[in-house]
C-alpha cells in the first residue's frame, strides 16, 4: 500500500518523507529561467544556471587563465597548479591533502592491511572491508519501501530511492545537467575542469575516476574477474557481463517508443533513436560529413589520416577497422564459421551467408527503378544502375580506360602489370582471373559438363556452349555499327571494330610492332623467343600456334574435314578449300598493278610479278 499520493501527478509513495522529497519537482515556489523555461526551487540555483546562457565565467585561474562560472570549480581546478602539493615519491603525482597521498601510496606499496576472513581478499580501508563482508553474509539490511529491493548500506538505498522520486539534487552549474548523487556530479565536473587525477602506472593514461582506472588496468594485467555462468566467457567489468547475459536470457529491456524495437543496452537504443530523429551529432572536421555514432566517425576519419591501426600478424596488411582485420585473418586460418542450414556450405562472413541463402529462398530484395530487374544484394544493384546512368567511376591510371566496378578495373590493370596471381597446381600455368583458372583446370580433369543438344559436342564452360549454339541457330547478336557485319560473340566484334578505328593496343616490346588482338601478339613474340610450345606427338615437330599443330596433325591422320560442295574434293585446311573453290567460281582476287592480269592466289601473283622486274 502507498497511502501518500502526489496531488500534482498522482504518483504514490509509502512514506510521507518520500512524497515531500518528490513534491520539490512540482513546488509552486519556482524560479523560472526566462531563457529556456527551466525552473528552480532555490534562487541561488537559478542564478548559477543563468550563467550558462550569459556565458559569464567570473572566476579566473591566475596560473593558466581558464575561467569558471563558480568559485568551487575554480578551487577544484587550482589543485592542478597548487604549490601546497604532497608529491608521491614513487610516481611524482601530487595531492593537496596529505590523507589522499597516504591512500594513494598504498597503490605502490601494495599495502592492504584489512583482510576478509571468508575469502582472504585484502582491502586498503576498514570501511571497504565492512562493505565487502556483506557479500558473504548476504546481509542487505536496508530495503526500499517502494520496490522491495535491498541494499548493504543506507547511502546506496538513499541514492536508489531517487529513481522513484525523480529527485536529482546535484546540478552542474556549468551545463545544467543534474545527478542523483554527488559522486557522479564530481566526476562529471572534471569534464569542465579537465582534471584527470587517476593515472595508469603502466601506460600513463589518465582518468577522471578511480573505477575507470581499475577497469583500464585489467587490459595490462589480463584480468577478467567477471565470468558468465552460462558460457564461461569472462569480462573486465560487471556491466559488460550483465549486458552479455542478456544474450542468454533474451532480455531486451530498452524499447524504442517510435517503432517498438528492443535492445539489450541503453546506448544502442540511444543510437537507434537517431534513425527516427535524424540526429547525427558527430561531424567530421575534414569533410563535414555527419554520423550517428562516434565510432563510425572515428573509423571514417582514418580515410583522411590514412591511419590503419590494425595489422594482420600473418601478412602485415593494415586495416582501419578491427572487424575488417578479423574477417581478413580467416583467409589465413581457413575458418568459415557461418554455415548454410539448407546445403551445408560454409562462409567466412555472415553477410556472404545471408546473400547465399537468397539462392534457396529466391529472395531478390533490391530492385532497379529504371528497368524493374531485381538483385540479391545491394552492391550488384548499384553496379547494374550504372548501365542506365552511364557512370564508370573506376579509371585506370595507365590508359585512362574506365569501368563500372573496381573488380573489373583490378583485372584490367593486370594487363599493364603482367600480374597473373592465379596459378594451376597441375601444370603451373598462371592466369589474371580466378574464373579463367577454374575453366582451365577442367582440361586436367577432362570435365566438359555443358553439352550441345544439337550435335552432342561438349564444352568446359557454359559461355562457350552458348556461343557454339549460335552456329546451329545462325544467331549473330553483335553487329558492327560501321559496316553492319554481325558476329556470334562480343569479343570478336571488339577485335573487328579495330579495323575501322585502326587501334592496335597490343605492342611487341622487342620490335614495337602492334596487333589488334593479344593472341596474335603472343604468337608473334614466339618469333623472337623461338618458343614453339605445341609439339606433334607423331613426328616431334613443334609449332608456335595450336591451330598450326592441328592442321599439321591431319597429315598423319589423313583427315580432310573441308569438302568442296561443287566437286566433293576434300582438304585439310579451310584456306586451301577457299583457293580451290575459285576454280569453280572463276574468282581471281589478286590483280597485277603492272598489267591488269589477275590471279586466284597471292603466291601466283608474286611469281607473275617477277616477269616485270626481270627476275627468273
Amino acid at each position: 500500500m502507498k497511502p501518500f499520493t502526489c496531488t500534482d501527478c498522482n504518483n504514490s509513495f509509502s512514506q510521507q518523507e518520500h512524497l515531500t522529497t518528490h513534491k520539490r519537482i512540482h513546488t509552486i515556489e519556482r524560479f523560472p529561467c526566462n531563457d529556456c523555461g527551466k525552473s528552480f526551487n532555490i534562487k541561488g540555483k537559478l542564478i548559477r544556471h543563468q550563467k550558462i546562457h550569459t556565458g559569464e565565467k567570473p572566476f579566473t585561474c591566475t596560473d593558466c587563465g581558464k575561467s569558471f562560472s563558480q568559485k568551487e570549480h575554480l578551487t577544484s581546478h587550482k589543485r592542478i597548479h597548487s604549490i601546497e602539493r604532497f608529491p608521491c615519491s614513487e610516481c611524482g603525482k601530487s595531492f593537496n591533502i596529505k590523507g589522499k597521498l597516504i591512500r594513494h601510496q598504498k597503490i605502490h606499496t601494495g599495502e592492504k592491511p584489512f583482510t576478509c576472513t571468508e575469502c582472504g581478499k585484502s582491502l586498503s580501508t576498514k570501511e571497504t572491508l565492512i562493505k565487502h563482508q556483506k557479500i558473504h553474509t548476504g546481509e542487505k539490511p536496508f530495503p526500499c519501501p517502494e520496490c522491495g529491493k535491498s541494499f548493504t548500506d543506507k547511502y546506496t538505498l538513499t541514492i536508489h530511492q531517487r529513481i522513484h522520486t525523480g529527485e536529482k539534487p546535484f546540478t552542474c552549474t556549468e551545463c545544467g545537467k543534474s545527478f542523483t548523487e554527488k559522486r557522479k556530479l564530481t566526476i562529471h565536473q572534471k569534464i569542465h575542469t579537465g582534471e584527470k587525477p587517476f593515472t595508469c602506472t603502466e601506460c600513463g593514461k589518465s582518468f577522471t575516476e578511480k573505477k575507470t582506472l581499475t577497469i583500464h588496468q585489467r587490459i595490462h594485467t589480463g584480468e577478467k574477474p567477471f565470468p558468465c555462468p552460462d558460457c564461461g566467457k569472462s569480462f573486465i567489468e560487471k556491466g559488460i557481463l550483465i549486458r552479455h547475459q542478456r544474450i542468454h536470457t533474451g532480455e531486451k529491456p530498452f524499447t524504442c517508443t517510435e517503432c517498438g524495437k528492443s535492445f539489450i543496452e541503453k546506448r544502442k537504443l540511444t543510437i537507434h533513436q537517431r534513425i527516427h530523429t535524424g540526429e547525427k551529432p558527430f561531424t567530421c572536421t575534414e569533410c563535414g560529413k555527419s554520423f550517428r555514432k562516434k565510432e563510425t566517425m572515428t573509423i571514417h576519419q582514418r580515410i583522411h589520416t590514412g591511419e590503419k591501426p590494425f595489422t594482420c600478424s600473418e601478412c602485415g596488411k593494415g586495416f582501419s577497422k578491427k572487424g575488417t582485420m578479423t574477417m581478413h585473418q580467416r583467409i589465413h586460418t581457413g575458418e568459415k564459421p557461418f554455415t548454410c542450414t539448407e546445403c551445408g556450405k560454409s562462409f567466412r562472413f555472415k553477410g556472404t551467408l545471408t546473400i547465399h541463402q537468397r539462392i534457396h529462398t529466391g529472395e531478390k530484395p533490391f530492385t532497379c527503378t529504371e528497368c524493374g530487374k531485381s538483385f540479391t544484394e545491394k552492391k550488384t544493384l548499384t553496379i547494374h544502375q550504372r548501365i542506365h546512368t552511364g557512370e564508370k567511376p573506376c579509371t585506370c591510371t595507365e590508359c585512362d580506360k574506365s569501368f563500372t566496378e573496381k573488380k573489373t578495373l583490378t583485372r584490367h590493370q593486370r594487363i599493364h602489370t603482367g600480374e597473373k596471381p592465379f596459378t594451376c597446381t597441375e601444370c603451373g600455368k598462371s592466369f589474371n582471373k580466378k574464373e579463367t583458372l577454374t575453366v582451365h583446370q577442367k582440361i586436367h580433369i577432362g570435365e566438359k559438363p555443358f553439352t550441345c543438344t544439337e550435335c552432342c559436342k561438349s564444352f568446359i564452360e557454359k559461355r562457350t556452349l552458348t556461343i557454339h549454339q549460335r552456329i546451329h541457330t545462325g544467331e549473330k547478336p553483335f553487329t558492327c555499327t560501321e559496316c553492319g557485319k554481325s558476329f556470334t560473340e562480343k569479343g570478336t566484334l571488339t577485335i573487328h571494330q579495330r579495323i575501322h578505328t585502326g587501334e592496335k593496343p597490343f605492342a611487341c616490346t622487342e620490335c614495337g610492332k602492334s596487333f589488334t588482338e593479344k593472341g596474335t601478339l603472343i604468337m608473334h613474340q614466339r618469333g623472337h623467343t623461338g618458343e614453339k610450345p605445341f609439339t606433334c606427338t607423331e613426328c616431334g615437330k613443334s609449332f608456335t600456334a595450336k591451330g598450326t599443330l592441328t592442321i599439321h596433325q591431319r597429315i598423319h591422320t589423313g583427315e580432310k574435314p573441308f569438302p568442296c560442295p561443287k566437286c566433293g574434293k576434300s582438304f585439310n585446311k579451310k584456306g586451301t578449300l577457299t583457293i580451290h573453290q575459285r576454280i569453280h567460281t572463276g574468282e581471281k582476287p589478286f590483280p597485277c598493278p603492272e598489267c591488269d592480269k589477275s590471279f586466284s592466289t597471292k603466291g601466283a601473283l608474286t611469281q607473275h610479278q617477277r616477269i616485270h622486274i626481270g627476275v627468273k
